[in-house]
């Protein structure tokens, strides 16, 4: 990226969070919606301690860049991208727990089992996957109801046992029997890739757009998925904890099978620059209308937290 791109790629990255943030703490209050009894109040700052805790909305950066493609990043955009960060975000109130991954620094703070205990951190957790199907089925999502319909089985299908649970679960099981690169690679797929090549997909979804926009774009999912899981172990490998905001040197400590370890950082280096190359030309047809989703795609690569 030039110095030009990469500042409209910090700027609209910033903008996009920012809109994101103000309706997940809407989203996230107190109060109890029509149908609901009641929100206990721990578990509600429980969630929001697991969300509104900075982190770069990414993938809800993609969900509106990738909607923007058919100029639909509008409110419904916004609340399928908030339901997507809700999904990811419990995911690692999870991910952090001690029978997990054990990990008590998120985002450099306290991870939410610490902050509060187990049990909420658990339920705060469940609340959020529970939510985020709540946003996009809502009538607030103002779509037509076979795209909220196909939304919620799109992100169903990438958050649970074929998706990002099952990877999580394969990803326990690596630890005691290391799987082979075919594994690594269906692993990564499944525990990060899923809900990125969801957050692309999504923009297609919600505009209605061709089934041939919808297949593009998950594939240019895929790439950059695989690229952040990439960047993500060539990081724990050479970062540390202030920079990443989180442990680092736990994968080789533990003898986790990466692709990095497999292959070491040159290698991985190279992958990742192919990778890019790869999400660059599945977006050529949208011309410079695709041109922040391309500077997403080396940002993901080129990371340095």
């Amino acid at each position: 990226m030039t110095n030009d791109d990469q500042m409209a790629f910090g700027m609209a990255l910033i903008r996009r969070a920012a809109a994101v943030e103000v309706l997940l703490r809407r989203l996230l209050d107190d109060r109890a919606l029509s149908g609901e009894i009641a929100r206990p109040e721990r578990l509600m700052a429980a969630m929001r301690h697991g969300v509104l805790n900075g982190g770069k909305r990414l993938r809800p950066f993609l969900v509106m860049e990738s909607a923007a493609l058919f100029s639909a990043d509008g409110e419904a955009a916004l609340r399928v991208a908030a339901a997507l960060e809700c999904v990811h975000c419990y995911s690692l109130v999870h991910d952090d727990l001690p029978a997990m991954d054990d990990d008590d620094l998120r985002r450099g703070q306290p991870t939410v089992h610490r902050a509060f205990d187990e049990a909420t951190a658990i339920l705060a957790g469940d609340a959020l996957l529970t939510l985020a199907f709540d946003i996009i089925a809502g009538e607030a999502t103002a779509l037509p109801a076979e795209r909220r319909a196909a939304l919620v089985l799109a992100l169903a299908r990438a958050a649970g046992p074929g998706g990002m649970v099952g990877g999580q679960k394969l990803d326990l099981e690596a630890e005691q029997t290391p799987p082979d690169e075919a594994g690594i690679i269906r692993l990564q797929a499944m525990k990060t890739g899923a809900l990125i090549r969801f957050a692309c997909e999504a923009g297609a979804l919600i505009a209605g757009a061709p089934a041939d926009d919808r297949e593009r774009l998950a594939e240019f999912g895929s790439a950059i998925g695989l690229a952040f899981q990439l960047a993500d172990d060539l990081l724990d490998l050479t970062a540390d904890a202030s920079q990443m905001g989180k442990a680092t040197g736990k994968d080789a400590a533990a003898g986790k099978a990466t692709l990095v370890a497999l292959h070491g950082p040159n290698w991985a280096r190279s992958q990742l620059h192919g990778l890019v190359a790869q999400a660059h030309a599945l977006l050529e047809p949208y011309g410079d209308d695709a041109q922040l989703l391309k500077e997403a795609a080396t940002f993901v690569a080129t990371r340095t937290s």
